[in-house]
């Protein structure tokens, strides 16, 4: 199975390169649950065996990262509080999560966007949340654009690094 998976990981980058860790990341931080963090450390190992560059895949990664949290930011602030208000505090066990990540967005600020890119299931609805609870952008993409390059980094030379184990992982 796991052989299976890498062939067709390995296709599909060989395919689409780039454009596989652009859109990948991209979607994942836009708000959707695509394996982000994967292709980051997929595409590292995809340049320790020469496949790719490392830091032409690193500087795609960041660029998909900050763009889709972005896009996040802007879904959350133009309409995501009254979806929250219409369809979620409904729900109390939603409703007490969201105002346990409102006082955390509020105390914490650009630190929770920050650290939210490490934390697989968050890093998805960070950008979201914080357009939702108003946010300025400036502070927000100051944030998220620090958190992508350490992330992107991290992750892609965990990739490059592990490369020549790749069969154990």
């Amino acid at each position: 199975m796991a052989d299976s998976i890498f062939k067709l990981l390995s296709d599909f980058f060989a395919r689409y390169g780039y454009w596989a860790v652009f859109f990948g990341v991209m979607l994942e931080n836009a708000g959707l649950p695509v394996p982000g963090e994967t292709v980051v450390l997929f595409a590292g190992f995809l340049a320790y065996q020469g496949k790719l560059g490392l830091i032409p895949a690193i500087l795609t990664a960041i660029a998909a990262a900050t763009l889709g949290n972005c896009l996040g930011f802007w879904l959350g602030h133009s309409g995501g509080a009254a979806f929250v208000d219409r369809f979620l505090k409904p729900i109390s066990w939603i409703a007490k999560r969201y105002d346990n990540a409102q006082k955390m967005f509020v105390k914490y600020g650009a630190w929770a966007v920050f650290f939210s890119r490490f934390v697989t299931g968050l890093r998805v609805f960070a950008g979201i949340l914080a357009g939702v609870f108003k946010m300025s952008f400036p502070q927000f993409l100051l944030a998220t654009s620090a958190g992508a390059i350490c992330w992107a980094v991290a992750i892609g030379c965990a990739g490059y690094f592990f490369g020549s184990n790749w069969g154990r992982i």
